[in-house]
């Protein structure tokens, strides 16, 4: 009886079929768009906590700690003789004015430790300031100004909160004596952050309160302006030649598969590469933003050519047929008619290459970029380094302060890397032609 009633069981109908597969292509369609949305979500939340971290450590150094101070400008110590010779003025004893100052200004510290003690809470750079001025105003001399005088960064790290107060003196960097002398000061109204230009204006130093992005910024720039006059028509010129004018053969084709692979080479190797022949071969001065162009567009070149090329075959060939049809030459053509419907394209690839050779390291530290550049470089053969290396540096420094300039920094080269993207966007929609 169960094998007749089996037997007699109606087969399923093609529709029921189709509607059980429709369920369960539904539920893993279902399952596809939540794993991709979870790892959208993951994405952006790494990313903002990346960026959280960064602003959190960094936006600190674009503040700086001054100490106002009653600052006498004894002509004794600065120009004794009286001659007001810029000379003179440069050469003066400005740290023993400084000292003066703060002696007066704290009268009841007379030993020779406190004092010392004293001292140090002022920065390295604090005379620098006073030969500044005096040498912009030398009227000021034999007068009495108060001015706002930089502090040491442990004086620094205290006033941004850096500094745990409440842990024992032996376990902090500023002791209890110099907390007393920071809290009269601040009471008094005489101690203050503000703005940080130093970090704008200012080339690297082995102090954190002296040190600045403008030596990195400006061989980044000297960099990046060179490595564009050189990439550009050259990877420009090699697109043309090999989309319009090269013979199809085994040749070309080698090329083709040459410059592709070229765009996935470590960068490292043509740090090697400009080490052994720029720097080797032909004596091009290391540390220089001349040789840090020329490896950094060897690195840019194959981004450039295949995002040309593919702006080259954008272009419709009706475009071709016509200018030709009229009478213009295969050179006229392209240059007339092709190139300008396809430089869009062309400047959107340029301006992403630009964009990764910024942000590079590791070739560049290959060539010497890596060294202690103090000065700011005033040209294409000046020694000097670039921003992503400056951070590099920084980042293995143990103090405190550098590291939230380490953190500013990045977020200085973060956003002329948005910039850059932003452009080639904004490049893009604007001039793109759909056909």
């Amino acid at each position: 009886m169960n094998n007749h009633s089996a037997d007699s069981a109606p087969p399923k109908r093609t529709i029921d079929v189709v509607n059980a597969s429709l369920k369960r292509r539904y539920a893993s369609e279902r399952r596809f768009r939540l794993m991709g949305v979870t790892a959208v979500a993951l994405g952006l939340l790494f990313v903002a906590l990346l960026f959280t971290d960064i602003i959190a450590k960094g936006y600190t150094a674009f503040q700086q700690t001054y100490i106002k101070l009653p600052v006498t400008f004894e002509a004794s110590l600065i120009d004794p003789e009286g001659s007001r010779t810029p000379e003179t003025l440069a050469r003066a004893n400005y740290l023993g004015v400084l000292r003066n100052s703060l002696r007066a200004h704290f009268p009841e510290v007379s030993g020779r430790r406190d004092q010392r003690a004293l001292y140090q809470m002022l920065s390295v750079g604090a005379p620098q300031q006073l030969r500044d001025q005096v040498l912009a105003n030398p009227d000021i001399i034999g007068t009495t100004q108060d001015v706002w005088v930089l502090v040491d960064d442990d004086i620094d790290m205290l006033m941004k909160g850096h500094i745990d107060r409440s842990r024992p003196e032996t376990e902090r960097r500023v002791s209890d004596q110099t907390l007393a002398w920071v809290d009269r000061l601040e009471s008094e109204g005489r101690i203050a952050k503000r703005f940080n230009t130093i970090f704008f204006t200012h080339g690297t130093s082995r102090e954190p309160e002296l040190a600045g992005i403008a030596g990195a910024l400006a061989g980044s720039f000297y960099t990046l302006t060179l490595t564009l006059l050189l990439s550009f028509p050259i990877g420009v010129g090699a697109a043309i030649y090999l989309e319009e004018f090269a013979p199809k053969n085994r040749w070309t084709d080698i090329i083709e598969v040459n410059i592709n692979n070229l765009a996935a080479v470590p960068s490292i190797v043509f740090g090697l590469l400009g080490l052994a022949v720029f720097i080797g071969l032909f004596g091009v001065p290391r540390s220089t933003p001349l040789v840090a162009a020329l490896v950094l567009t060897l690195m840019t070149l194959p981004t450039i050519i295949i995002s040309s090329r593919a702006a080259l075959k954008s272009v419709p060939p009706s475009i071709r047929e016509a200018a030709l049809g009229i009478g213009a030459s295969p050179l006229q053509t392209q240059f007339h008619h092709v190139l300008p419907l396809a430089l869009p394209g062309m400047l959107t690839g340029t301006i992403i290459g630009m964009a990764q050779a910024l942000g590079e390291t590791a070739p560049l530290l290959m060539i010497g970029m890596i060294a202690f550049i103090v000065d700011v470089p005033g040209g294409f053969t000046d020694m000097s380094t670039v921003l992503p290396v400056q951070i590099y540096l920084w980042a293995d420094s143990p103090e405190r302060g550098f590291v939230e300039r380490t953190s500013a920094a990045i977020m200085v080269l973060l956003a002329f890397l948005i910039l850059m993207n932003l452009a080639a966007v904004m490049l893009r929609r604007k001039f793109e032609r759909r056909w």
